[in-house]
C-alpha cells in the first residue's frame, strides 16, 4: 500500500517561517480584501452573525423545530432587534440635530468665562479666539444669521441636469445600504442552512487526512467566536444600561442614543469606552450652566468601567479570545485600514478565527505565532535566550517565575539543563563564540546561586545532618561547570554535603591540591555527547589518588519530549562513550538528573580500578661509540 503524505504533513516542514512567497501571498490577499471590500465585507459580517446565531438555531432544533423554521426564527429575531435599535438611533440623531443650535450660546459663554479667567496671553485664550472665529463662520452659514447687505449674494451657474442623473443621485445612496443589509440577511440564512455542508467543504479543502484536527478547528473557531460575540453583547448591554439611565438622570440630552452608541462602540477594543464617553461629555459641557454635569458624566463612565472591567467581565468570560493584547491593537489598525469603521468592529472576531486556524492547521501557523497569546518558545528555549543575551536579571526573573509552578529539581531537569544542552549544540556547530560561552556560564552560575538562596529560604533553619560528601566537577568547558553546580544543588536538596568544582581543577596539579580524603563520591559532568578519551581518563587519575573512592560520569542528554518537531536537536549520547567510561573504572554512568542523583546517593562500595596496560616509553637511540 503506497503512502501519500497529507496536505497537513507536507506543510509541517516549513510552518512558522516567514518566506518571501508567503509574505507576497499575504500582501496579495490583503490587497484583494481592500479592493473588493464591497464583496468580502458583507460575507464577513454574515459569517460572524451566523456564528453568533448558531447556538440559537441548535437550541431550536433540540426543541423539535425543523431546520428551516429554526433558522428563520433566529434570523428574524436578530435582525428585528438590530432594526429596532437602528430606528431609535436615527430618531435620536434627528432630535439632536434640531437641538444643537440651542447649545451654542451656552458653549460661547463658558468659553468666554474660561478665557477671562486664564488671561489674554495664555494658550487657552488663543484657543478661545479660534473657537470664536469658527463660531462666527458657522453663524454666517446658519439660516437667519447675518444680514443680507453684509453678505454678497453668491452667483452660481447651474447646468441643466439629466433627470436620470438626478434620480440616480437620490436613489443610490438610499438603496445601497438597504441592498447590503438584505444581502447580509440572505447570506446569514443560507450559511445557517448550509453550515453542515460548508463544514464538509472546508474539511475537504484543508485535507481529509486528519478529520479530527479539522473538526477541532471548526468547533473551536465557532465556539470562541460565538461565545465572544454573545458574551461581549451581554457585557456591553450591562455596561450601556446604567450609562443610559445615568445620563438621563444627569440631564444629558438624548440619553437613549448615547446608551445604544456605547453598546456598539464597546465592541471596539480598548478605545471603544473612551469614544463612547466623548460625546456625552461634550453635551454635558454644552447644556449645563456649570461644570457639575461634566463631572457627574465623567464619574459615571469611570465607575461603570471599573465595575465592568474588574467584576463583570472576569465573571462572565469563561475563557479569553486566545489573541494577545498587542495583536488586538494591531489587528484593529489593519482591519480599520481595509474596511473602515466596520472593520474596526469586526477586527477581534476575525483575528480570533485566524489564530484558531493557525493553532491547528500548519498552513496558517504564522497567524498563531504572530497574534496568539500562548508562548511560541518552550521554557528552556526562552531561558537559553536569556542566558545567551547575558541578562542576569531577566534570566533570574524568568527562573523565579517558573519556580512558582515547579520545584527546583523540575526546573533543572526541564529548563536549565536543556538550555545548557542547546548551548553545547551551538558550541559544537561553531556558532557560540568563547566570549558568549564565558558570559553564558557566568550568568548561569549566578542564576543557580540565586535558586540556591531561594531554596535555603524555603528550607528554613532546620536541616538534616548530611549523610554523604560529594564533589561535582565540570568536565571540559565553562558550561560544564554550570551543569555540575546544578547537579550539586539537586544533591544538596536530597541532604548530601556537596561541593562543585571547575573543570580547571582537573589538572594534575589541581587534583593533587584537592583534599579527596573527605569525599565519598566524585562526579564528572559533561554536556558534550562524545567526550574525548583524554577527558574520561580523569577517572583513572582520580581513583588512583584515593583508593575506595566512588566516581561517576554524567553525560547529559536532552529529553526526547523537549526536542522540537522537525528538528534533530542536540546529538544523542554515544553508547560507545558510556561503555568506555565504564571500562575506565567509573562506578556509574548516567545521562539524566534523576539517574545521577539516585546513583550518587547509593551507599555501595566503589568498584576496583581495572588493570591498566603499562605505558611503554620510547627508548632513545644510543649514540655510536
Amino acid at each position: 500500500m503506497s503512502e501519500t503524505p497529507s496536505l497537513i504533513e507536507s506543510a509541517s516542514s516549513s510552518v512558522g517561517r516567514i518566506t518571501l512567497p508567503r509574505m507576497a501571498t499575504i500582501v496579495a490577499v490583503a490587497a484583494v480584501l481592500y479592493v473588493a471590500q464591497d464583496v468580502f465585507l458583507p460575507i464577513a459580517i454574515a459569517m460572524l452573525i451566523a456564528f453568533a446565531l448558531s447556538p440559537l438555531v441548535s437550541g431550536a432544533r433540540r426543541m423539535g423545530l425543523p431546520m428551516l423554521t429554526s433558522v428563520l426564527l433566529a434570523t428574524a429575531l436578530a435582525f428585528s432587534v438590530i432594526g429596532l435599535l437602528s430606528l431609535i438611533v436615527f430618531y435620536q440623531l434627528a432630535d439632536l440635530a434640531v437641538k444643537l443650535p440651542s447649545f451654542q450660546a451656552n458653549i460661547i459663554s463658558k468659553l468666554d468665562a474660561i478665557q477671562s479667567a486664564s488671561g489674554e496671553a495664555s494658550l487657552m485664550s488663543r484657543l478661545m479666539e479660534m473657537a470664536a472665529s469658527i463660531n462666527s463662520e458657522i453663524s454666517g452659514v446658519l439660516p437667519g444669521e447675518g444680514t443680507a447687505a453684509a453678505q454678497p449674494m453668491p452667483v452660481q451657474v447651474v447646468q441643466p441636469s439629466n433627470p436620470l442623473e438626478i434620480l440616480q443621485s437620490l436613489v443610490v445612496p438610499l438603496v445601497s445600504p438597504i441592498a447590503t443589509t438584505g444581502l447580509v440577511i440572505v447570506l446569514v440564512i443560507f450559511m445557517l442552512l448550509e453550515r453542515d455542508r460548508l463544514r464538509d467543504r472546508f474539511i475537504r479543502l484543508v485535507g481529509t487526512a486528519d478529520l479530527h484536527r479539522t473538526t477541532q478547528v471548526l468547533e473551536e473557531a465557532g465556539g470562541r467566536v460565538g461565545s465572544y460575540l454573545l458574551m461581549q453583547l451581554l457585557v456591553n448591554a450591562i455596561y450601556a444600561l446604567p450609562i443610559g439611565i445615568g445620563l438621563w438622570l444627569i440631564g444629558v440630552p438624548n440619553a437613549a442614543l448615547w446608551g445604544l452608541l456605547t453598546l456598539v462602540l464597546r465592541f471596539v477594543p480598548y478605545i471603544g469606552s473612551v469614544l463612547a464617553a466623548a460625546f456625552p461629555l461634550f453635551l454635558a459641557f454644552a447644556v449645563s450652566s456649570d461644570w457639575s454635569a461634566v463631572l457627574y458624566t465623567a464619574a459615571l463612565f469611570a465607575v461603570v468601567e471599573l465595575i465592568t472591567s474588574n467584576i463583570i467581565e472576569p465573571w462572565l468570560y469563561g475563557a479569553n479570545t486566545g489573541v494577545s493584547s498587542l495583536a488586538i491593537i494591531v489587528s484593529a489598525i489593519f482591519w480599520t485600514f481595509l474596511w473602515g469603521p466596520l472593520g474596526l468592529v469586526l477586527s477581534t472576531p476575525l483575528t480570533v478565527c485566524l489564530v484558531v486556524l493557525g493553532r491547528h492547521i500548519p498552513q496558517f501557523e504564522l497567524f498563531d505565532i504572530l497574534f496568539g497569546d500562548e508562548p511560541v518558545l518552550a521554557s528552556h528555549q526562552r531561558f537559553y535566550q536569556r542566558l545567551l543575551s547575558g541578562d542576569r536579571i531577566e534570566a533570574a526573573s524568568r527562573a523565579e517565575e517558573l519556580l512558582e509552578d515547579m520545584s527546583a529539581a523540575e526546573f533543572h531537569r526541564d529548563v536549565a539543563l536543556p538550555a545548557l544542552l542547546m548551548a553545547q549544540d551551538d558550541r559544537d556547530r561553531g556558532v557560540l563564540s568563547p566570549g558568549q560561552e564565558s558570559r553564558l556560564a557566568g550568568v548561569g552560575m549566578a542564576v543557580v546561586s540565586d535558586i540556591g538562596a531561594l531554596m535555603a529560604e524555603d528550607a528554613g533553619e532546620a536541616q538534616a545532618a548530611p549523610q554523604l560528601r560529594i564533589t561535582c566537577f565540570g568536565g571540559r568547558w565553562p558550561i560544564d561547570d554550570v551543569s555540575a553546580a546544578i547537579l550539586a544543588q539537586s544533591l544538596q536538596e536530597e541532604g548530601a554535603e556537596v561541593l562543585h568544582r571547575s573543570y580547571m581543577d582537573l589538572t594534575p596539579g589541581g587534583l593533587a591540591a584537592l583534599n579527596l580524603a573527605e569525599t565519598d563520591c566524585v562526579i564528572l559532568c559533561f554536556l558534550d555527547s562524545t567526550p574525548t578519551r583524554a577527558s574520561l581518563l580523569h577517572i583513572r587519575r582520580i581513583k588512583r589518588l584515593r583508593a575506595g573512592l566512588r566516581l561517576g560520569i554524567v553525560i547529559w542528554q536532552m529529553p526526547k519530549d523537549l526536542i522540537l518537531e522537525g528538528s534533530a536537536g542536540p546529538a544523542p549520547v554515544d553508547p560507545a562513550k558510556l561503555a568506555e567510561a565504564r571500562s575506565l573504572g567509573a562506578d556509574f554512568v548516567e545521562t539524566s538528573l534523576e539517574g545521577a542523583v539516585e546513583a550518587a546517593l547509593q551507599d555501595v562500595p566503589a568498584l576496583p580500578l581495572p588493570d591498566a596496560q603499562p605505558r611503554k616509553r620510547a627508548r632513545r637511540p644510543r649514540s655510536a661509540a
